[in-house]
């Protein structure tokens, strides 16, 4: 039986559109474009990544992961890595622990919270370690305590400074107190490096947070902060129930730390390998 449409010559697929969607805005895929927290502008990732994935419009400084900060600072093809392998275990046996372990690791590209090695900056030798933002929230478990307290004892043993970028949620309560014993461990290991003779200098970035602040990220010779970086012990809601008191306007951003007289000097991302760069030449040992 003949129909209507049998001799119908069928459409480009490439020319047919949706009469309904005629007006509609166009579909843009999520990893495309990216909405700053602060100003609302709508950011191609592209963009921002060549940004130093700082916002254009108003300077907002979004997380980065390790191994783009150890890019962003050190000398090209300097960056040597230690303890690469080294990976957490369910030691007290915390419910789904492993599995989130295995999540964190698929996440972030990384075995731990921290990347540890020697690199250069402007040349300068040093040991540099980075939290990861991707693994658990840059939780100190005793991996990262274990990897930090080890690139500490190197610079010891070969006279380097060490430079360290902070970025944690504090001690990983899935460890128990073998994390909070990471607290003593990582500031007795800067404590004999300081004793050394060494420099030591941190970049806190946001957020840098619990027990990391209360160790090694607040034993620097010199701390520097991103802007806008959250900074604190406690977070802000556990200070209010505590105190029954209403917190300053921007209480535990990196600003009102630098007014208080916690941070040294806030560096913004794009200057820190700059900045980095003269404070190591400036203290550089010559033995």
């Amino acid at each position: 039986m003949l129909t209507k449409n049998l001799f119908k010559k069928p459409g480009n697929p490439l020319e047919w559109y949706d009469a309904r969607s005629k007006n509609s805005m166009p579909d843009i895929p999520d990893q495309m474009c990216i909405s700053c927290p602060e100003c609302r502008a709508i950011l191609l990732t592209g963009d921002l990544s060549e940004n130093a994935r700082v916002c254009p419009k108003c300077g907002h400084h979004f997380r980065m992961n390790a191994r783009q900060r150890i890019g962003l600072v050190a000398d090209p093809d300097t960056f040597a890595e230690r303890d690469a392998q080294m990976t957490s275990s369910d030691l007290i046996g915390f419910p789904n622990y492993k599995k989130k372990l295995w999540h964190a690791k698929l996440a972030s590209g990384e075995n731990e919270a921290v990347v540890c090695g020697t690199a250069r900056i402007g040349g300068s030798p040093c040991c540099l370690f980075v939290m990861e933002p991707y693994f658990m929230m840059g939780s100190m478990g005793t991996v990262v305590g274990e990897k930090v307290t080890r690139i500490f004892e190197y610079a010891a043993r070969h006279s380097l400074p060490v430079v360290g970028f902070t970025v944690s949620g504090g001690a990983r309560m899935q460890e128990g107190i073998l994390s909070l014993m990471q607290m003593a461990k990582t500031s007795a290991a800067v404590k004999r490096h300081c004793d050394a003779g060494n420099l030591y200098v941190a970049v806190l970035t946001d957020p840098t947070t619990g027990g990391v602040t209360a160790s090694f990220a607040m034993e620097a010779d010199i701390i520097l902060a991103e802007p806008g970086a959250l900074i604190g012990f406690a977070g802000p809601r556990v200070i209010e129930q505590t105190m029954r008191q209403k917190l300053p306007p921007n209480f535990q951003r990196a600003e009102f730390l630098l007014e208080k007289g916690f941070v040294d000097e806030i560096v913004p991302r794009k200057s820190q390998r700059d900045s980095l760069a003269k404070l190591l030449s400036m203290h550089r040992r010559n033995l």
